[in-house]
């Protein structure tokens, strides 16, 4: 498959060794950084972002503190709230209808996942940046791509991670731009390693509704979404692979996104296909090192694109909502 990546992206060694380019989520996410600087430039005042952290979790006070300190670099304001876990959907009502708040995260985990997702649905729509709002998740599985048919000029929400490593998609050519939007990822085979509500299950619809054909492998199995023969369905339709697992993926897959928390799994070197493109979403690296013997394009990490994601979904927010709310 002919890719190119551009600035940030590191050889193999010379002298007949797999040439492999390493290609880092910073020069990515700096290229997304002047256009949201660009779009700020016609704000009357920051956007603020309000955060929600009512857990212990390490993990997620290391994501508010990245969050504060990426906000403050780049012209918007931040405000972190801890409250007590029991008193979260409270705090998120009334932020709703407080005109100081323009985006709200929250810090997840809290609760379970089953109560966490009652408070991603107590979110308005209107200022979730992570894009986890029940219409917001409906219009993304339904391949709706605008809030305000049939004018289409506000771009629904997407989640911040799925949405980052499509960025990353593009940054690297994977998506064709001869082709019609909505339709880029045409003829690409694409394996996505984890099936998450979070990132797997919305990354491989969103990939498939632009016309991919994709892959989902679980500890449950193989899944397979795409749009059809010609892409004739104006969504993805899922169908169950039985008797695939990891290795059949692999071995037809351009591209292969691994996420898969732990440090146990790794994708096996041998099976994937030589020259494909390897992306890791984990924060445990599910690829070996190895893997530049196979891949063309190796992404280790994507957290740096994931947070500018978050400030271009609370400009977008702060843009359309005038209109969206009048």
């Amino acid at each position: 498959m002919a890719t190119t990546a551009e600035a940030g992206a590191a050889s193999a060694q010379p002298n007949g060794a797999p040439s492999c380019k390493v290609v880092l989520a910073g020069s990515i996410a700096k290229k997304l950084l002047e256009e949201v600087k660009d779009g700020l430039k016609n704000l009357d005042k920051p956007p603020a972002l309000y955060g929600y952290l009512a857990n212990q979790d390490a993990a997620a006070r290391m994501y508010a503190d990245w969050t504060a300190k990426t906000c403050k670099e780049n012209g918007f304001d931040f405000h972190l709230r801890e409250v007590a876990r029991e008193d979260l959907e409270d705090e998120l009502r009334d932020a709703n209808h407080n005109a100081a708040v323009d985006g709200m995260i929250v810090y997840y985990p809290v609760f379970d996942s089953t109560r966490d997702r009652t408070l991603q649905w107590t979110v308005s729509m209107y200022k979730d940046v992570e894009g986890l709002s029940p219409q917001l998740i409906s219009n993304m599985y339904q391949n709706i791509r605008f809030l305000d048919p049939p004018a289409n000029t506000h771009k629904s929400i997407l989640p911040c991670t799925p949405l980052a490593i499509i960025k990353i998609l593009e940054h690297l050519q994977i998506y064709n731009t001869f082709l019609d939007y909505g339709s880029r990822l045409f003829g690409r085979r694409v394996t996505v390693v984890n099936r998450s509500e979070v990132v797997g299950r919305p990354l491989a619809a969103l990939l498939a509704n632009d016309g991919a054909e994709v892959y989902s492998v679980d500890v449950t199995g193989v899944q397979q979404f795409s749009r059809g023969t010609g892409l004739r369905k104006q969504k993805h339709e899922v169908k169950e692979m039985e008797g695939w697992g990891l290795e059949q993926c692999l071995a037809v897959s351009e591209v292969i996104i691994s996420g898969v928390p732990g440090e146990a799994f790794k994708v096996p070197t041998g099976m994937i296909r030589e020259g494909a493109v390897c992306i890791n979403f984990s924060s445990e690296k599910n690829f070996t090192p190895d893997v530049k013997e196979k891949a063309s394009i190796y992404v280790p990490a994507i957290g740096k694109v994931t947070i500018v994601i978050l400030l271009r979904n609370l400009l977008r927010i702060v843009q359309n909502r005038p209109q969206m709310q009048s």
